[in-house]
């Protein structure tokens, strides 16, 4: 069977240090987030877990601490479905910290039942992109400020099937879980193109990320026929810390050998569907 799973999955590493470097992971208290943290914690980089759930996001860096000696990591309070969190995450971290190089944009939910965020977004579009989308916007001076950095958009290979309903983009007049979900992974496609042609010569670059279909939490709203589906086939997903493999690629290959504003799936640049 591990044969068989290794034509599917295949193994990246890198032996690349993070001394000095400061990385930001959003949704980072499970899954691709917490692998991802726990990976660059071990390179040396000091990171930081913006998480909505503070006491979920304090046990990760428990977790992590308890793993990997001296670790530099620490939980902070994001909720990406309310603005003023997001400006009083952002304010927070202009006073703590000179410098950011790596903004990983990971936390998302998935095909939730029709909910808004405090701001009155459809769920999936405001934490997924705009939460995400105004997260950057607000960090991009402090990016700016310490290039070399990269931003990385944690997207989907779903945005293939995506579009972006403009005549009813938060979905108030009919709801469908899955195409609010591919809408959004489709905006992470497009944030991404537009953010590299902004920070061009600027020192900041962008990648959007497939991690593949990943055994984690973003699917707990999945249900019947899918949900046996998935559990029936759960051997061959790939582990978190497999998902968390092109993230980390596209936070550790040489910049010369990305293409700022491309998209990227099983550590390497893929075509996009649009």
């Amino acid at each position: 069977m591990e044969k068989i799973r290794s034509l599917f999955i295949k193994y990246w590493s890198s032996d690349v240090g993070l001394d000095g470097k400061t990385a930001i992971v959003t949704g980072a208290n499970t899954g691709i987030g917490k692998a991802t943290a726990k990976d660059l914690a071990k390179r040396g980089a000091r990171v930081i877990l913006a998480c909505r759930d503070i006491v979920k996001a304090e046990l990760a860096v428990h977790d992590i601490t308890r793993e990997i000696k001296g670790a530099n990591v620490e939980a902070r309070k994001l909720d990406l479905a309310d603005n003023k969190s997001i400006c009083e995450f952002a304010e927070n971290i202009y006073n703590t910290e000179k410098v950011l190089h790596l903004l990983i944009n990971n936390a998302g939910v998935a095909a939730c039942p029709y909910s808004t965020t405090v701001d009155g977004y459809e769920m999936q579009l405001g934490v997924n992109h705009l939460g995400h989308f105004f997260l950057t916007f607000l960090l991009l001076d402090l990016l700016k400020h310490s290039a070399p950095s990269r931003v990385i958009n944690v997207s989907s290979s779903a945005h293939a099937m995506g579009r972006i309903n403009f005549e009813d983009l938060h979905s108030r007049r009919e709801y469908h879980p899955i195409k609010a979900y591919t809408q959004s992974k489709l905006a992470n496609i497009l944030f991404t193109r537009e953010l590299s042609k902004k920070t061009e010569g600027l020192g900041v670059t962008a990648y959007a990320v497939h991690p593949g279909v990943v055994n984690t939490e973003l699917v707990r709203h999945v249900k019947s026929p899918l949900e046996v589906m998935w559990k029936k086939f759960s051997y061959f997903l790939k582990t978190p810390e497999e998902g968390a493999y092109t993230v980390l690629y596209c936070s550790l290959t040489p910049v010369s050998e990305l293409v700022s504003g491309g998209y990227y799936s099983d550590c390497a640049q893929s075509a996009t569907a649009r």
